[in-house]
């Protein structure tokens, strides 16, 4: 049975860094393909050790703001 995640990626110098909201998994790679990939097998390891009990998955939505400088 497949289940779906969601996976923030960020840019920190030469590495993407993904990470796994849900369950807690970060990976990195020098693609955003690559760090994907390696979150998914780092996820798969870690719930063959811990599984999730099935939930609703939560919404997932962005919004905009006002411009608001940052220091």
């Amino acid at each position: 049975m497949s289940r779906y995640f969601t996976a923030i990626i960020k840019k920190e110098e030469e590495l993407y860094i993904a990470e796994c909201p849900k369950v807690g998994t970060v990976s990195q790679g020098l693609t955003v393909e690559e760090s994907v990939k390696n979150l998914k097998e780092a996820t798969e390891l870690y719930l063959e050790e811990f599984p999730l009990e099935n939930t609703i998955p939560p919404l997932v939505t962005i919004f905009e703001t006002d411009d608001v400088k940052i220091a």
